[in-house]
């Protein structure tokens, strides 16, 4: 019995090390039926980047994007059928999810949710009405009521007027700035945020204004948070920005193509944007191209676009990271599945595993945080 003792401990070390190695990710979908009914989850082995069940945790409709609280109890996802609101979930023991309650947007066509560093507030964007809200969070992780609400203007132009269009919202990782992408007016909307009271405060200037018909769709905010990225949806491009942590300000570095040169563009979008953990690479979907794009990040905050790689899905609207860096997940919106990608660690170079799943609809690609 002394001799199968160490045995025993290893082999539940070995167990240990496996089961440490397994990432949790959640997918948001366009719910269709016989396709998709809500919030999926599913895990992949960060080793092998092998990817486990894929199975519903909670019926919502809809629910296109999502978000988890910092501690990871709770997940919000924007109800992007029927107007504008934000569901509440608890995060069970086994990842799937319990039924809170809805908060409405003040807006139509909510598209994208984000929770503060302290749990204490989520942020919605509404598409369709143009505008961001706030709301406090009950200690159950409930919503409370709004706490922040504002309207972005209408730009006047020729030879109609510009209607605003909140497509995404962020706050920095110091918790004191919110960032709101506007791809109607091509303004980054910057606001000053009181974490205790959930209020946003207009910055001096008021934003950072992009090229006309960019349309900054969403942003990506570099881990030493000096630099900050747009995907352009109307130009196809990335734009750089140097970041001011002091006042939250973003001056334009430069913006680059996501396409290779020559590409024809009729019909194109990007979609979804992200930074390397380790800070050196950027990623963007190319819609109806069904590429991801990939850009070194230098020093000084400049990129360069290095690989055009095949999504491994038609229309990749939303992909992540996994924590450690090694793999990309890509949802196919029109062909109902996720691919995997492993990361070059050296080069950020993509290259698709064959690995896939199932679920319909998939637009939004959201990893746990590694325990």
């Amino acid at each position: 019995m002394k001799r199968l003792a160490p045995l025993f401990a290893l082999a539940a070390m070995l167990t240990t090390t496996a089961l440490a190695a397994d990432a949790t990710f959640y997918l948001g979908t366009y719910t269709k039926p016989g396709k998709s009914e809500g919030i999926y989850i599913g895990t992949i082995n960060t080793e092998t980047g092998k990817l486990g069940p894929v199975k519903l945790a909670g019926q919502a409709k809809s629910p296109s994007f999502v978000a988890l609280s910092p501690n990871g109890k709770n997940l919000y996802a924007c109800i992007e059928a029927g107007g504008g609101a934000v569901a509440a979930f608890a995060v069970q023991a086994d990842g799937t999810l319990q039924a809170l309650n809805e908060g409405e947007t003040g807006g139509s066509g909510a598209c994208h949710v984000w929770v503060d560093a302290t749990g204490g507030t989520v942020f919605a964007a509404n598409y369709g009405g143009g505008s961001i809200a706030a709301f406090r969070t009950k200690p159950d992780g409930s919503l409370g009521e709004r706490s922040a609400f504002v309207q972005f203007p209408t730009i006047p132009a020729e030879p109609k007027p510009k209607q605003p269009r909140g497509h995404a919202i962020y706050t920095d990782a110091a918790n004191k700035f919110v960032y709101a992408c506007d791809a109607g007016t091509d303004n980054v909307w910057i606001f000053k945020f009181d974490p205790a009271n959930g209020t946003l405060t207009p910055t001096d200037p008021p934003s950072t204004k992009l090229a006309p018909s960019s349309a900054p769709r969403h942003l990506a905010l570099h881990p030493n948070g000096r630099f900050a990225f747009t995907c352009n949806e109307r130009t196809m491009s990335a734009t750089a920005f140097t970041r001011d942590p002091a006042t939250g300000a973003l001056t334009e570095i430069e913006t680059v193509s996501s396409l290779p040169p020559d590409t024809d563009t009729k019909g194109m979008s990007t979609a979804e944007i992200f930074c390397h953990p380790g800070g050196k690479f950027l990623y963007v979907s190319n819609r109806t191209h069904d590429t991801i794009a990939v850009f070194t990040i230098a020093d000084d905050g400049k990129i360069k676009l290095i690989q055009n790689a095949p999504a491994g899905a038609k229309i990749p609207r939303g992909f992540a990271l996994d924590p450690s860096g090694k793999w990309l997940i890509t949802g196919g919106q029109d062909d109902d599945k996720i691919a995997v990608h492993r990361i070059d660690p050296a080069t950020g170079k993509l290259t698709l595993t064959g690995e896939t799943a199932e679920v319909g609809s998939p637009v939004c690609v959201l990893f746990a945080p590694a325990k």
